[in-house]
């Protein structure tokens, strides 16, 4: 008996599909590519449909791009892929993708701090629409000169030129932190801020600003730092070395400052929670790597990444996207306490 195997069945094509369905080759592709509607029958797009079920025909995609023009293909532009906010965006925005046949290409800023800028020139033209978050406005203004569709995420609602938008309800955490601390007890407020200028950062100011403005007696030191723990740490240092009464909570923009805080009061000789409260924002998973524990905004970065991409597909698909801030939470952790007494 021969051990030969046998030569495998050839691959359906849509040559078979049109022959199948009495339809032509254009048509199968129109179907199968999704811009059937206003072309096609219902009825004749449901035969193609079946045709290709029975067949077993699936479409090259590869191919299919070359022809159409299209890539499936979405640009992701992030601040940083070392920070676990943005991997978790990818990771939610990969998922959704590859659902629909797409892929997702990552363009960090070079610096991996700041805002991304223009990867454009080269990328233009093998990209079918972009997610991007904190990119520079310069990068934005080459963008709106490409026709590609632009999501943006956790950005200022009052820009323009944008498809669509996945905003975090970003206030409503810092107000739900500064609320807790003031249940606490707390009245003197040490900001310590994210020296990145952006959007989201501006919000999280504000909204502690907000509520501090109309609590009688307290008061709020802002001192601003890089995204970098030894930094966070070096800056508020120096504020716990100013002279008068020290702060008795000290709110930062991000959990990295946070871990920063921590060390600068440590070092100062005093105590987390008992002498100062510290909040962070993020809930990265360093938040519960140090001790104590961080209280902190947790921020569903899997989501914002899952509803980015599905807002591009809609766009793509001449839908309109979702709206609507996502929801974020306090997580109250042991970083704070009730405020020392004077």
């Amino acid at each position: 008996m021969s051990s030969a195997r046998r030569p495998a069945p050839p691959r359906p094509t849509s040559r078979d599909v049109a022959r199948s369905a009495g339809v032509s080759q254009a048509t199968v592709s129109l179907v199968l590519g999704g811009k059937w509607r206003g072309r096609v029958s219902e009825t004749t797009a449901g035969r193609v449909r079946e045709s290709a079920r029975e067949l077993g025909y699936r479409p090259n995609l590869a191919a299919r791009s070359l022809r159409l023009g299209d890539t499936r293909t979405a640009l992701l532009v992030v601040p940083a892929l070392t920070n676990e906010f943005f991997a978790r965006v990818y990771t939610g925005a990969a998922a959704v993708a590859a659902e629909h046949g797409f892929g997702v290409v990552l363009y960090p800023s070079p610096d991996g701090t700041g805002p991304a800028r223009d990867p454009f020139a080269s990328a233009r033209a093998s990209l079918d629409g972009v997610i991007a978050s904190s990119m520079a406005s310069d990068a934005l203004g080459a963008l709106r000169g490409t026709g590609l569709p632009l999501v943006m995420l956790d950005s200022d609602p009052g820009d323009t030129g944008v498809a669509a938008r996945v905003n975090l309800d970003i206030a409503d955490g810092m107000r739900q932190v500064t609320g807790h601390l003031l249940d606490l007890g707390h009245r003197r407020f040490v900001h310590l801020a994210s020296a990145v200028d952006t959007w989201t950062f501006a919000v999280r100011a504000l909204a502690l600003g907000g509520v501090l403005a109309g609590v009688p007696g307290a008061t709020l030191r802002t001192v601003a730092a890089p995204l970098d723990v030894r930094a966070a740490t070096a800056a508020a240092e120096a504020v716990l070395a100013e002279p008068g009464p020290p702060p008795t909570a000290i709110v930062c923009d991000d959990d990295i400052l946070a871990a920063g805080a921590c060390k600068a009061v440590r070092r100062r000789g005093l105590r987390v929670p008992d002498d100062i409260s510290v909040t962070g924002f993020d809930d990265l998973a360093l938040a519960t790597a140090v001790e104590p524990e961080l209280t902190t905004v947790r921020l569903p970065a899997e989501q914002v990444g899952r509803r980015g991409m599905t807002a591009l597909l809609a766009v793509l698909d001449g839908r309109p996207a979702e709206g609507g801030d996502l929801p974020v939470r306090l997580v109250s952790r042991g970083s704070t306490a009730p405020a020392a007494r004077p």
